[in-house]
């Protein structure tokens, strides 16, 4: 019998539909290999039975010919959304055993969709960090291996590293991730998957646990570009409880998907061309760039000349909307509460903050509180909404002479765990090439292209218009096909 767990998500909805198997027989298989799956780390709750009572009701379903969207799939939910009766903890000490008793939009969008979940992904603690070592419940360890013979075990990128480590080892078909400077693009790049993060304010936020609010979105990672369609079909939508949800149609991508790029455009950033970088990231984006014109588009150089001030921007407005956001953990209200003995009040918040949030989640809050200070406010905080605002400018501009952009997705091949830790500059800067299109609020997305020398997946990013996820799809549909990148980890856990 074929394995189940090797099949996407467009192939486990068909099929079911069509007979070939039984949901609850996808639900169990998958089930399987997560529980083998615990050297992984990718986890931070298993919920196999709401897999399978989902199953069975996508089953029964079935047979009354009341089929929804997306029965028969489970799907693996990032730790970030808030699951009704399911612990929901940010990967961090401060939300330990907090169960929420409502349920975040997009997760609620994909169980009436006919989604099963299998359990909460694990992820970079409050989804601050670039390679998942923040998380308060352990890293998660990448499935793929260098091709040297070492044993280093390699981050799966970040946040969403528990989202992209778990489709890459078959542990689910497709997961839910969180965007706010590339955290949905660069652990799909590191895993050999795809993923897309959507025009800012597609999905509702209304539910996730908030990181920046002006730069977190959802999207969906799932082994191919039409998985991803689908996925973003089911999640995004007007949700009047978020402020600021999108009050737009939700498109049919998946019916609209094509590889015939004809009459498009294509801008290649001459800003993106980064000294010292390494020598198979550029040649895997000439290869792209190959890859588009075979389909048809034209390639042209566009100018995005604020790009130099993209990352400094990020990890100020960042850090502040994070420190802002993070306010409401003091051990009054709801989370972790440490009382030391005969502690009053202030002592209470200080002990609680301390023990509650990571070293990372720290250092973020102290640089954010520091920029929105007295007498730093305008020295920091305002300059860099307007830089912002000149990097968004830059974008439109461009969009004037192409449809999209292609980039690298990251500058680098994935890292192996504790390289970057001692240095939070070096691992900020993998966030080079992502973080641009958060601060512009454009669709973006990562597609596996090429391995590199020492056998690690090697991403391209493509770029989109504010509102067309549908060109960044079919450009990044038109890249898979060529690419015709099928290499998986080799299973070691």
């Amino acid at each position: 019998m074929t394995d189940l767990t090797n099949l996407t998500v467009a192939e486990i909805r068909d099929g079911h539909r069509a007979g070939d198997f039984s949901a609850v027989e996808v639900a169990e298989a998958f089930n399987a290999n997560v529980a083998a799956a615990k050297a992984l780390n990718a986890f931070i709750v298993e919920t196999p039975d709401r897999a399978i009572e989902a199953a069975k009701v996508a089953d029964t379903d079935r047979a009354a010919g009341t089929l929804k969207p997306l029965s028969g799939v489970p799907i693996g939910m990032k730790d970030l959304f808030a699951t009704n009766g399911v612990q929901t903890t940010a990967a961090s000490h401060m939300l330990e055993g907090f169960v929420p008793r409502y349920e975040s939009t997009v997760s609620q969008k994909l169980w009436d969709a006919g989604c099963g979940m299998l359990g909460k992904l694990n992820l970079d603690q409050f989804a601050m960090g670039s390679s998942n070592e923040t998380s308060y419940f352990g890293n998660v360890i990448s499935p793929w291996k260098r091709n040297d013979g070492g044993n280093a075990a390699l981050a799966p990128g970040g946040s969403s590293g528990g989202s992209s480590s778990a489709i890459a080892a078959r542990l689910c078909p497709a997961a839910t991730g969180t965007d706010t400077g590339g955290s949905i693009r660069q652990p799909a790049a590191f895993t050999g998957i795809s993923g897309i993060k959507p025009t800012y304010g597609r999905c509702s936020r209304w539910g996730i646990v908030a990181f920046a609010s002006s730069l977190d979105q959802a999207g969906p990672m799932a082994r191919d570009v039409r998985d991803c369609a689908i996925m973003l079909e089911n999640m995004a939508g007007f949700d009047p409880k978020d402020a600021t949800s999108l009050d737009l149609p939700v498109p049919n991508w998946e019916a609209a998907l094509s590889s015939d790029l004809k009459g498009k455009k294509v801008g290649i950033p001459k800003e993106y061309r980064l000294e010292g970088i390494d020598p198979e990231i550029d040649a895997m984006w000439d290869a792209g760039i190959a890859m588009l014109k075979d389909a048809g588009a034209e390639v042209i150089e566009i100018s995005l000349p604020h790009t130099k001030y993209a990352l400094p921007t990020y990890y100020i407005i960042a850090p502040a909307e994070a420190s802002s956001n993070l306010a409401r953990y003091d051990g009054v209200r709801y989370g972790l509460r440490d009382l030391p003995q005969g502690a009053g009040l202030q002592d209470m918040y200080a002990a609680t903050r301390a023990d509650g949030f990571g070293p990372e989640v720290k250092r973020r809050i102290m640089i954010g509180t520091y920029v929105l200070s007295a007498g730093f406010y305008d020295a920091y905080y305002t300059q860099a909404q307007k830089v912002r605002a000149l990097i968004s400018r830059d974008f439109t501009a461009a969009f004037e002479t192409c449809d999209v952009i292609l980039a690298p997705t990251a500058p680098s091949a994935a890292f192996g765990l504790g390289e970057k830790t001692a240095d939070p500059l070096s691992m900020y800067l993998n966030d080079v090439f992502a973080v641009p299109a958060s601060l512009a609020g454009l669709p973006a997305m990562s597609v596996p292209a090429a391995l590199n020398r020492e056998g690690l997946p090697l991403g391209l990013q493509i770029i989109g218009k504010a509102f067309d996820e549908q060109g960044v799809l079919n450009a990044g549909l038109a890249i898979e096909e060529r690419a015709g990148f099928t290499a998986r980890a080799e299973k070691w856990w």
